[in-house]
């Protein structure tokens, strides 16, 4: 699956007062002090609605911002002195997706002056994919000075990005113009899973259509994580390593996929620098990353996701809008035999679980917390 190249200085996208006019009206779930989504509902951490559109507002919004090029980086920038934080939000992440150092001043004055972590963090990312060197000393002090441990944390990532010199690579702005929500949509147990190709962080290629083919007789697992700074997710990492040779045994193949650039996704599997991280009692570069057996595939833009339903930017955890959880289990003729997707940051089954459940062919399964809407 490739997506088309493009001269970053044409402008096919609506005007960009339109596109953030969409998210002004849109009313998202709340946010709580530490930035994590609060379903309005049943007020609680999470989203427990499954037809709930907050992530596809905010994904088309940062299509249309990107899909404007240079033309309108001067306008997506005055969009970061706005007084809704989503709007600020997606203008930032637009800014680093299009690599636009002319709104380097203006990112640099919301990380210095926004009240708001969420609109902070995602500056700060935004100047590690832009690469601005100019930007290193005030994200050092944020590193060692701003309240909020995500924001720290991004700061950590995007220094080392800008001292290596990894910006964003140009398929990240060519995968957001590409999204086309006419593929949006969620996979159906019963019915053949979508086709796709990505790039593991190796850079090699990952065809789902290869993975099933196989031997004929072989199941595969896809399981979307969220972002290197998930717990949850590195928990599933160790069981993946724990679990190789039963899932071997049981002809499983496994792929894990994130909806980032591929620096994010080498920052997961310890291919990058090892951060700080407040909830590892011993760094995963000496526990488990050489360990690391299976593809960790690049969704960028989250386009595949997408397709089969994850809610790429369905809601904030750790000052940063991610996908739901889920876990998709795919038959050796090709067919989805189970599909989860959670409503809250560790709403899944583990890896045990997942594997039981293949080994009996006996596909249910309920997260014991789950979410329910008062009309379910």
């Amino acid at each position: 699956m490739t997506s088309p190249t493009r001269d970053d200085s044409v402008s096919d996208g609506p005007p960009v007062g339109a596109v953030l006019d969409r998210v002004r009206a849109r009313e998202f779930h709340p946010l709580d002090e530490t930035s994590f989504t609060i379903d309005r509902t049943v007020a609680e951490h999470g989203i427990a609605d499954l037809a709930d559109e907050d992530w596809r507002v905010r994904l088309l919004a940062v299509r249309d911002l990107v899909r404007g090029g240079d033309d309108a980086t001067a306008d997506i920038a005055a969009g970061l002195r706005d007084d809704d934080v989503q709007v600020r939000y997606v203008c930032a992440t637009a800014l680093g997706v299009l690599r636009a150092r002319s709104a380097v001043d203006a990112l640099e004055r919301v990380v210095r002056e926004d009240p708001d972590p969420l609109a902070r963090s995602q500056a700060i990312v935004a100047l590690g994919r832009i690469g601005a060197d100019e930007s290193l000393a005030l994200l050092r002090d944020r590193l060692a000075a701003d309240d909020s441990k995500d924001v720290r944390h991004q700061a950590e990532l995007a220094v080392d990005r800008i001292e290596k010199g990894a910006v964003a690579e140009p398929e990240l702005a060519a995968a957001f113009r590409a999204l086309d929500p006419e593929a949006f949509g969620r996979v159906t147990v019963g019915e053949s899973a979508p086709a796709f190709e990505l790039p593991d962080t190796d850079g090699r290629t990952w065809d789902l259509e290869d993975a099933v083919g196989g031997d004929g007789d072989g199941w595969t697992v896809l399981i979307w994580v969220f972002a290197d700074w998930c717990p949850v997710c590195h928990r599933e990492f160790d069981e993946l390593i724990e679990l190789r040779e039963e899932l071997a045994d049981a002809n499983v193949t496994v792929a894990t996929v994130e909806c980032h650039e591929a620096y994010r996704g080498r920052v997961m599997v310890g291919q990058e620098l090892e951060p700080e991280y407040w909830f590892a009692d011993e760094p995963f570069a000496e526990t488990y990353t050489d360990r690391i057996w299976w593809p960790h595939l690049i969704d960028r833009a989250g386009a595949v996701g997408a397709a089969y339903g994850v809610d790429p930017m369905a809601y904030a955890v750790h000052a940063e809008y991610i996908n739901r959880p889920a876990t998709v289990v795919i038959d050796p003729e090709g067919t989805v035999r189970f599909a989860y997707y959670g409503t809250f940051w560790g709403d899944r089954p583990s890896v045990e679980e997942t594997l039981e459940m293949i080994r009996t062919e006996t596909f249910a399964f309920e997260h014991p917390e789950r979410r329910s809407s008062p009309a379910e």
